[in-house]
């Protein structure tokens, strides 16, 4: 159902509760597969990816190559791309599997989502924070890659993937989106 694509370079503090989060989509057969597109890490995170059973694709390519191979490679007709470090709430399964379903019987996989940010109680101002990020995506559509994005691969090819032209090339597919296909879900997505 969803492929679990993963941009790294020396993402190995970062990845683990990334892919710990993932463990309960793996079981419930939600999460396919899970692909680690690295760019030539040289600490540990192509061992922590291979011992958690994640497809490793690495290569020298910039970030939008990595991802468009690594999307190309998928096997399941969505997509979730999140960065190492992005958690997302224990809601975050039953809520994706909904979006996909609904997607499906509305014949509609011309949306896409990304998960709601949280921001962290210790930073300044958290709820202002959040509020100002709920108003920015209310009215211009505009979210960030932290907060992941899971969209169908038929979608993603037709926007033409990330574009490796641009110089943020996952903000950039989202700005492409914009608000008419994009989605917020109610699940949060934090940085670990």
């Amino acid at each position: 159902m969803l492929s679990v694509i993963i941009p790294t370079l020396n993402s190995e503090r970062a990845l683990v509760p990334t892919l710990a989060m993932l463990v309960a989509g793996a079981m419930s057969g939600v999460v396919r597969e899970v692909t680690i597109a690295d760019g030539g890490s040289t600490d540990a995170t192509l061992e922590i990816a291979d011992v958690a059973g994640c497809t490793v694709m690495a290569s020298s390519a910039p970030l939008a190559g990595r991802l468009e191979a690594a999307a190309a490679a998928a096997r399941a007709p969505w997509l979730m791309f999140l960065r190492a470090g992005t958690v997302l709430d224990a809601t975050w399964l039953d809520e994706t599997a909904r979006f996909i379903d609904e997607a499906g019987r509305a014949a509609d996989a011309g949306s896409a989502a990304v998960f709601r940010q949280i921001v962290s109680a210790r930073s300044r101002y958290p709820v202002l924070r959040e509020t100002l990020g709920l108003i920015g995506f209310g009215l211009f559509g505009r979210a960030h890659p932290r907060q992941g994005l899971l969209i169908a691969a038929r979608l993603y090819r037709e926007m033409g993937g990330h574009r490796e032209d641009a110089a943020d090339p996952e903000a950039e597919l989202i700005r492409r989106l914009g608000r008419r296909r994009l989605v917020m879900l109610r699940s949060g997505a934090q940085d670990s």
